[in-house]
């Protein structure tokens, strides 16, 4: 958010439809082949239980209509197609209004691995089955209401919260670590990385160190986040967000893990 992509956004028809050429269906293909034995291994039961519901395609990239219509039906939301890149504000207005905002190209063969920008794959696979949960979908739309009150110089500290959570959130499931968050579903090296790796800090979910600790998304990150239970997501998404963003500016950032740049 807020710097220039290297993709183009895709435009959709008249019906809210996209049309993708045959390579980039491929790379949605290959993609999802990919990551399909690893999610089964290391998501959590939240994320299988939506990907199941959403019924979305496999071997081409799904339309935003398409899974708008399955996300109403169950929680409210749905898929609006945007440019690579969005504002803060822009994103913290969508949420409120129970609309995620999905870029609308999908990356190429050079970006297969990782891409540092969100692509309509991460968006699709990775986002939105959350969105069949009630638990992530308000939770979700809390952070996008806290968001309209927010001043520029709050933005970075506000969604922290998101990033350690629907982004790149750990669960305690049966007493075994499983993955929660889109960025991990939707990548190859960084789901196992976050659930296996010894290398990574792990610490129970707490808003106030959640919102003091920096993060990177140019690398897999050096600490992650464990919910003991979905439900308290639906705690959080009913405390005064904004008033806990400004406790933990009075306390300052913690100090950083990751290695200089």
């Amino acid at each position: 958010m807020g710097k220039i992509s290297s993709y183009s956004a895709k435009i959709a028809d008249a019906q809210g439809h996209i049309l993708y050429t045959a390579e980039e269906d491929a790379v949605w293909a290959d993609l999802y082949a990919a990551q399909a034995p690893n999610i089964q291994r290391f998501m959590s039961d939240d994320y299988l239980q939506g990907l199941d519901l959403l019924d979305m395609p496999k071997y081409r990239v799904p339309s935003c209509v398409d899974i708008s219509e399955r996300l109403l039906d169950l929680t409210g939301w749905r898929v609006e197609p945007v440019p690579a890149l969005i504002g803060f504000k822009q994103f913290f207005e969508m949420l409120s209004k129970q609309v995620f905002p999905a870029a609308s190209f999908i990356r190429s063969r050079k970006d297969f691995d990782y891409i540092e920008e969100p692509d309509i794959f991460h968006e699709i696979f990775g986002h939105t089955p959350l969105l069949t949960n009630p638990n992530f979908a308000a939770f979700s739309q809390a952070i996008g209401r806290a968001g309209l009150s927010a001043e520029r110089g709050d933005y970075a500290w506000l969604i922290r919260l998101y990033w350690f959570t629907i982004e790149f959130g750990l669960v305690l499931q049966n007493d075994e670590l499983k993955a929660l968050g889109s960025g991990l579903a939707s990548s190859p090296t960084e789901l196992v990385y976050a659930v296996q790796s010894d290398v990574p800090d792990r610490e129970p979910f707490d808003i106030q160190t959640i919102l003091r600790t920096p993060y990177r998304i140019d690398m897999h990150q050096m600490g992650y986040f464990v919910i003991d239970n979905p439900e308290v997501l639906l705690d959080a998404a009913k405390r005064d967000l904004m008033a806990d963003v400004r406790t933990a500016q009075n306390l300052g950032l913690l100090p950083n893990k990751f290695p200089a740049k």
